[in-house]
This record gives C-alpha cells, structure tokens and sequence, in this order.
C-alpha cells in the first residue's frame, strides 16, 4: 500500500558545469554545501577530485560535444541552482525554471538570455573567420565576491 500523503518535493540542489568552473569558484560552492546542507553536482567529461562529504559529489559523463550540458539539463529541475559560463546550456536550464549563475556572479535571467546568446554567436563567427577575440578576463575578488554574494542570496531564498 503506497502512503496517501504526498511526499514534499526534493530540496532545490546546485549542479556545476564542471569542465570549465574554476577552483576558486567550486572551494566556494564546497564551503556552501557543508554550511547550508546542500546537494552540489560537479558534472563533467573528467574525472573531478571533490572533498569527502555528504553534499558533495562529481558526475563523470562520457566525452562528446555537450555531453555534460545534457546531462545537466536532464537532472535539474525547477529552483535549482546551475552554475555555469555556457551560455547555451544557462539557456536550457532557465527554459526548466532552473536559475543560471556564471562564476563572475551574473546571474542570466530569461530577460537577459537572448541578448548573450547573440553575442556569443557574434563572436564565435567572427572567431571563425579568423579574427582573434581574446578570451575571458581574469577573475578578480570582486567577482568572486558578487559571485558569493549570488550563491547566498540563493540558499536563503531555497
């Protein structure tokens, strides 16, 4: 006999574009994991060392062309958190009532995503044709702050 009274949904839980993440970003989320009891997912095409711990974990998909972004799409779900600079892939999670936040702390909202991804196209035409475009700046302390700041702003309202 199953039990009449619906079962809560699960707790909203941070999915992490793993891949390209950079460490400063996951020691952050590892802290918020232990401090806030929250489910963290490193998803990626490598094997990824994450710390010994109840709420941390690292999902090790098969290589391919955005294996990792479907795979994260596939499991996450409306409120969770996805930490990820693939503007494609913050594209698909926010069509899932998911919320994006890249590593600088922006945090992509369905207001803002049209506009990114036609830079990002921009750009990588004129990559193809040849022209350098430079890569991403450093990430400096204030981003990393804005970032924290994001995350907790995240957990309070889970």
């Amino acid at each position: 006999m199953t039990d009449p009274t619906p079962s809560a949904p699960p707790a909203p839980q941070i999915w992490v574009d793993g891949d390209a993440c950079p460490g400063v970003i996951k020691d952050i989320l590892f802290r918020a994991a232990e401090r806030a009891r929250v489910q963290v997912t490193l998803v990626a095409n490598q094997w990824l060392r994450v710390p010994t711990s109840r709420y941390i974990r690292a999902l090790q998909v098969r290589g391919g062309f955005d294996v990792a972004d479907d795979a994260i799409v596939e499991r996450a779900s409306a409120g969770d958190l996805v930490v990820t600079q693939d503007i494609p892939l913050a594209a698909r999670v926010l069509e899932k009532g998911a919320i994006a936040l890249n590593p600088r702390g922006e945090r992509y909202t369905p207001d803002t995503i049209a506009e990114r991804l036609s830079m990002r196209n921009f750009m990588e035409e004129l990559r193809g044709a040849g022209i350098q475009t430079g890569g991403p700046a450093t990430l400096h302390a204030r981003d990393r702050q804005a970032f924290a700041g994001e995350l907790d702003r995240w957990l309070q309202q889970r």
